[in-house]
C-alpha cells in the first residue's frame, strides 16, 4: 500500500499541473527544485516534504489536500 501512495500523489500533480498549462520544467522553477525532482513525483518514485506540498499546491492554486 506504500507504494500506491506516491503513485496516487503523482498523478494528481500530473493532472493539476496540465490543467493549468504547466510543464515541469516551469513548476520546478515556480517552486525552486529540479525537473528531475518534479518527474521524479509524478512517477511515484518520491514524496515532497510537507513545506514542499504546499508550494506546489500554491502553485497550482489548489488546496494540499486536493494533492492527498
Amino acid at each position: 500500500m506504500v507504494k500506491r501512495i506516491p503513485k496516487a500523489f503523482g498523478e494528481k500533480l500530473k493532472y493539476y499541473r496540465k490543467q493549468r498549462g504547466l510543464l515541469q520544467v516551469e513548476l520546478a522553477d515556480i517552486i525552486g527544485v529540479s525537473t528531475g525532482y518534479i518527474g521524479a513525483i509524478e512517477q511515484g518514485v518520491r514524496l515532497p516534504s510537507l513545506r514542499l506540498l504546499k508550494k506546489i499546491a500554491k502553485a497550482l492554486k489548489v488546496s494540499p489536500r486536493d494533492l492527498l
